[in-house]
């Protein structure tokens, strides 16, 4: 008895053995299951970012755009945008992006509405706008859209210190608030009068005298609008103030320049387009007073100018080179294409306060101390 006991025992450690033996098999297959899922899941996992990956690259395959290596001659418009890019505006060859080296060109191919740019802007949410001869079209950094203006009366004029003001392609000009784009009309005056002359007389612009050649603010905020030869205009929210010399209009050997920058120097005055005059406001009045600008030969209008960070005025001419004035001295800075001069059409500073020159002949031309060399990319 006391054997078949002491044989019973091992029977019981048999069971018990193959109870942990089960357990142990469990556990083993409850690895192979959570392995199996785990790999199963790398596998799906690696999988997706292959898939990821690949539908990464197809987007940047599909980027709209083209490099380039070099600027079209005619560049009318430049811009630095929040991000420290560059856009150069071209007479007819759409719009150039230079991002660090490479220079991409946007055309109507990529969704512009037109290829002859005349204005280059950024709202606060860093959109790019693109003024052109046919529309105003918007680049939100993957796609063109093309705004559609609607007309507006004379009482929704407003001055919000985040519109943006375009002059092309409107009868007179267009104001957008991020939402509407504003299609709005200047008061109209008596012209024949104020000048003595017909300014109806021009083929261009639809026979419209008050098409926006120039949009610029003030320190204050109120808006200046140029026009093409019915003088210029401030707006200060609730009243416009009319500018009608005739030096603003056609000139008396029949040419007219049109009012294409409005620059405030550093002691207050107003200059618009031309070294002859100047202007103080008295804004409590409503009232200007035209003082003697800068007596010199021709020529004497710029047709684009600025105010550099000392308070310099900067003012270029179609074939007269750059103009400087500090408030006393006049200098002459010749910009060379070869031995030709450049055609200058716009003049810009950019945020580090270099300034740049935007030619109708010779592409971009860079500030490099006290001379401007042709802006070329680093191959």
């Amino acid at each position: 008895m006391q054997v078949i006991r002491s044989l019973a025992k091992p029977k019981t450690v048999s069971g018990n053995f193959k109870t942990e033996l089960n357990k142990t098999e469990m556990t083993i297959n409850s690895v192979k299951i959570i392995f199996v899922i785990c790999i199963s899941s790398i596998f799906h996992s690696c999988n997706g970012q292959v898939k990821s990956e690949h539908k990464k690259i197809e987007t940047e395959t599909k980027a709209i755009g083209k490099v380039v290596s070099e600027f079209d001659n005619q560049i009318w418009r430049i811009f630095q945008d929040s991000k420290g890019k560059y856009w150069f505006g071209s007479n007819g060859r759409g719009v150039y992006y230079l991002d660090g080296k490479e220079l991409k060109q946007f055309t109507t191919i990529d969704g512009l509405v037109n290829d002859t740019i005349r204005g280059i802007q950024e709202d606060r949410e860093g959109n790019i706008y693109i003024e052109t001869f046919e529309g105003i079209s918007k680049f939100d950094g993957n796609q063109f859209t093309t705004l559609k203006a609607i007309k507006s009366s004379h009482n929704l004029w407003k001055l919000e210190p985040n519109d943006l003001w375009f002059g092309y392609n409107a009868n007179d000009l267009f104001r957008y608030d991020g939402d509407t784009l504003f299609e709005l009309k200047l008061p109209r005056k008596d012209l024949k009068k104020a000048f003595g002359i017909d300014t109806l007389i021009s083929p261009f612009n639809s026979n419209n005298p008050y098409s926006v050649y120039g949009i610029n603010k003030d320190k204050s905020g109120n808006i200046w609008f140029g026009t093409f030869v019915a003088g210029a205009f401030r707006y200060d929210g609730k009243s416009f103030m009319w500018f009608d010399e005739k030096e603003l209009s056609i000139q008396p050997d029949g040419t007219a320049g049109g009012v294409r920058s409005i620059i405030q120097d550093k002691d207050g005055y107003f200059w618009l387009s031309n070294f002859k005059s100047k202007y103080e406001i008295d804004s409590n009045k409503l009232i200007y007073e035209k003082i003697k600008g800068i007596e010199k030969n021709k020529p004497y209008y710029f047709n684009a100018g600025l105010v550099d960070r000392d308070g310099n005025l900067w003012m270029t001419t179609y074939g007269g080179g750059v103009w400087t004035y500090d408030g006393k001295m006049l200098t002459n800075l010749e910009v060379k294409k070869g031995t030709e001069n450049a055609l200058l059409v716009s003049i810009y500073q950019d945020n580090n306060g270099t300034i740049w020159l935007g030619t109708d002949n010779d592409g971009v031309y860079k500030q490099n101390g006290e001379k401007f060399e042709k802006f070329k990319l680093v191959k």
